[in-house]
């Protein structure tokens, strides 16, 4: 099963937009928190990412797609290139709002990245997350749309919550 199989058939296909603008710093703070899981610090950390690469442009080293529906933003994604590698990128951040998920838009969103990294020359992609019970559905996207676990770090985030490093061939 690929995570299309899931895609809820009355969603319309979305609309990838790659240009940061001023108004995402709002709708990723939004899209963020309506989720649940992140943390207010969290939250901020999410829209630090766009305002450095507004402030910076392509210097900052995040590139952003963004999926919108009739002109509304439902998700989104963060990736860059790993410093001092030749072909590795991260994933820092994928977020579907909460009213759309479970239709499909995170492994559309998924594709798109592992489509403009491999542009970009990756060959590898990385992502990590917490090792929380609260984060098992997240995990469970991940593998289903074919990372594979690299290493668990007990601990890193918190006493309790490890740091799960998920890879994909790209």
């Amino acid at each position: 099963m690929t995570p299309a199989d899931n895609a809820d058939a009355s969603v319309p296909t979305p609309v990838f937009r790659r240009q940061a603008t001023s108004a995402d710093r709002q709708r990723v703070r939004a899209m963020v928190a309506s989720t649940g899981f992140f943390t207010p610090e969290e939250v901020a950390l999410a829209v630090e990412l766009v305002d450095e690469r507004l402030a910076k442009g392509p210097a900052s080293g995040y590139e952003f797609v963004f999926a919108e529906i009739d002109g509304r933003t439902v998700g989104y994604a963060c990736y860059g290139r790993i410093p001092a590698t030749q072909a590795s990128f991260d994933l820092y951040w994928i977020a579907v709002a909460a009213s759309m998920q479970g239709t499909g838009i995170g492994g559309r969103l998924m594709r798109e990245v592992e489509r403009l990294v491999r542009e970009e020359g990756a060959t590898m992609l990385y992502i990590d997350t917490s090792g929380k019970a609260q984060y098992a559905p997240t995990r469970a996207f991940y593998e289903k749309s074919g990372f594979d676990q690299a290493a668990v770090l007990p601990d890193f985030f918190a006493p309790g919550d490890a740091k799960v490093i998920y890879v994909k061939a790209v």
